[in-house]
């Protein structure tokens, strides 16, 4: 099982190799640099084969790059989407620099330009990457919460579609839920798969961001809760890493640390869910 979490790249990206083994995990994600701030990656060439090598040596892989926060590649706004579009470029770059197969990015919020042309302005800002071979771009399900886009599967497959690129998707369970895909029973989870190969292909879907919510379903809330204690349930997480069509994927956890439960809490508790099942 291919399990991980969102792991610190602090004193250099190489020591995030150790961090991800401190809590038992074999794949997992980092951010090259604070995602609040427009920064470029700084990875040196040391740096870089230490990671590599240390992945090779003890991670099953793969990992992840997330995209900064401040990325909005549906924005309107001219100077954002340069900014947007010179972050992803230098994300897919430094990807490449690793060894890291996936760079994962939310579409971003259409800021008064409607779905229709946040979607276009996606699929243009997409377009103007040069990307590495090997690596390849992920567009991540969102909550949905006032202009952002992406909560909705037809979204995700129309940028999928229209796209230039090989692009792939990343499904984080506690958007889907927030934005309305009901995981919370085996039930629910079969419809929502069924439904994504439906929308935009079970072979587009490379990672799944494994999260609990501590909201509803349908509320576009977006607060992660510890595996199995949030409204997803144990029997819908247990579903979502036992899912036929789930279970070989990549799991990336980017839990809360709190009540005393941190990431290699919820890795084992991701491996007891699965041996249950």
């Amino acid at each position: 099982m291919r399990v991980g979490a969102h792991v610190s790249i602090a004193g250099g990206v190489d020591n995030a190799v150790g961090n991800q083994r401190d809590v038992g995990g074999n794949c997992g994600q980092i951010f090259t640099h604070s995602p609040q701030v427009w920064q470029d990656p700084n990875v040196g060439d040391d740096e870089a084969a230490a990671f590599r090598d240390g992945t090779a040596e003890h991670l099953d892989g793969p990992w992840v790059i997330h995209s900064s926060y401040l990325v909005n590649l549906c924005t309107p706004k001219a100077d954002l989407r340069e900014k947007s579009i010179d972050s992803m470029q230098k994300e897919v770059d430094a990807a490449a620099e690793l060894g890291i197969e996936y760079v994962n990015v939310h579409l971003g919020a259409h800021t008064g330009a409607g779905v229709d042309g946040g979607l276009d302005n996606a699929v243009s800002a997409l377009d103007e990457l040069d990307v590495p071979s090997g690596v390849t771009v992920l567009v991540e399900s969102d909550a949905g919460s006032g202009t952002k886009l992406g909560g909705d599967f037809e979204h995700l497959g129309r940028v999928l579609a229209e796209s230039s690129h090989d692009l792939g998707v990343c499904l984080d369970t506690a958007h889907a839920f927030a934005a309305g895909y009901d995981l919370s029973t085996p039930e629910g989870v079969d419809d929502t798969v069924a439904e994504f190969d439906d929308v935009i292909g079970i072979e587009n879907l490379h990672c799944l961001h494994l999260n609990d919510s501590k909201h509803a379903c349908g509320t576009n809330k977006d607060e992660h809760a510890h595996v199995g204690e949030g409204l997803i349930g144990v029997d819908g997480m247990r579903r979502i890493v036992s899912h036929p069509d789930l279970r070989d994927l990549p799991f990336v956890l980017e839990t809360p640390t709190e009540d005393g439960k941190s990431f290699a809490w919820n890795i084992d508790r991701v491996r007891e869910l699965r041996a249950e099942a």
